[in-house]
């Protein structure tokens, strides 16, 4: 079967994920801090490169030509989960690109990724906030940590404005986080809640499941919209023989 075409639609925020072809290091094993703290340092080099200039509440900056917008990202052992909206059609694919070659010389010197990377697009005001928590807690549902803010390979402790050391990617805030509250301490208590609630089933099953599938995720009338202007279909084509007219 022929795989499908990346999904992309203008100033539309993305879920991506890569799994890297070998864990940096075994399941039961400690986090090898080494290898993320390197994987961290050239996404904040990267990312800088092709980031567009951080402005408050502003991802349509982004809409630039070959800029990134990065609105939240984690570093597993096992993998890369980044949201952010890109500038152009291959903005996303440069940058995986990129960090893939600089693992394959510097880290592995082998296979960086298993497979291409997944994406899914996300209906702003309805699912960035929820994707955004689903990937800062996959480090808990993993079974890294106790709590999100405490893996230091991630924008959790960024975002509930708690410190954290090492190369930083430079983050540009979601409208819909700005939404959290009209202060920075606001946005950050409010965060905070948020990944102490966790995601929830309701939401992550979507999530895994748009991200698997490499389709949208939102409400009805989001998805025929981005239909007109997504390089492809954007949900799963219903299943059995089209119904004949009467």
């Amino acid at each position: 079967m022929a795989r499908l075409p990346r999904l992309y639609a203008p100033r539309v925020p993305q879920l991506v994920q890569a799994r890297f072809a070998r864990p940096l290091a075994p399941a039961d094993a400690p986090a090898p801090a080494a290898a993320l703290d390197r994987i961290g340092g050239w996404l904040a080099e990267e990312t800088g490169r092709a980031a567009a200039t951080p402005n408050a509440g502003n991802a349509g900056s982004a809409a630039i030509a070959g800029t990134v917008a990065l609105h939240a990202w984690v570093v597993l052992p096992d993998r890369i989960t980044l949201l952010a909206t890109p500038g152009d059609e291959t903005a996303l694919s440069r940058l995986m690109q990129a960090l893939g070659r600089r693992m394959g010389s510097g880290l592995v010197r082998a296979r960086v990724y298993a497979g291409r990377y997944r994406n899914a697009l996300l209906e702003p005001g309805r699912w960035v906030l929820p994707a955004m928590i689903w990937l800062e807690s996959l480090p808990v549902s993993t079974g890294q940590v106790g709590a999100a803010t405490q893996w230091p390979w991630s924008s959790a402790a960024e975002h509930a404005g708690l410190s954290s050391g090492g190369a930083r990617p430079i983050l540009t805030d979601h409208p819909d986080y700005w939404r959290e509250g009209d202060t920075p301490f606001a946005r950050q208590a409010a965060w905070r809640n948020r990944l102490a609630a966790g995601p929830g089933e309701s939401q992550s099953l979507p999530i895994e499941a748009a991200l698997s599938g490499q389709w949208a995720l939102g409400e009805k009338i989001f998805l025929t919209h981005l239909g007109r202007l997504a390089s492809r279909r954007v949900s799963p084509a219903p299943r059995g023989r089209p119904r004949k007219e009467s």
